[in-house]
């Protein structure tokens, strides 16, 4: 996963740990209708994208696109949402590669890859200002490789 010492993603066990989820949007949804008693979700509640470059379609789920009981994204902080990027393997099947509390990402194509540009939070750059930082990722494999962050 993305360097521990930034903080902001959370390592997740290894794809041999994990039960494989035959739908991340279905299992997301499941856990969030049985702690609400009311739940809903927005458009970009998910977006189904290639985030490893390996031709299976994967998913970012972003848990600010919940209102759960009237209250919009309630894991949400001063530091962002909840998102969880799920990788689909070839067997069949999706596992969670990590999770990131961020502003949020635009996914674009940098040097021939597609990579992520996340919007976090000033004290994942180091930062105490109120900019917030703005980190370069690329995942290769299941592994976020940090490209660049300011």
């Amino acid at each position: 996963m993305l360097v521990a010492a930034f903080g902001c993603f959370a390592a997740m066990p290894a794809m041999a740990q994990q039960k494989l989820l035959d739908d991340p949007v279905i299992y997301e949804q499941t856990h969030f209708r049985k702690e609400c008693s009311t739940a809903t979700f927005e458009q970009d509640f998910v977006n189904r994208i290639d985030i490893n470059n390996d031709g299976l379609v994967d998913a970012v789920v972003n848990e600010g696109a919940i209102v759960c009981d009237g209250d919009r994204g309630p894991g949400c902080t001063e530091e962002g949402c909840p998102y969880n990027f799920y990788l689909q393997v070839a067997e069949g099947g999706y596992f969670m590669i990590a999770t990131a509390q961020m502003y949020g990402y635009d996914f674009v194509k940098r040097f021939g890859n597609m990579v992520f540009e996340l919007k976090m939070h000033a004290r994942y750059c180091d930062r105490t200002d109120a900019a917030p930082c703005l980190m370069t990722v690329r995942v290769r494999g299941t592994t976020f490789l940090t490209i660049s962050k300011k």
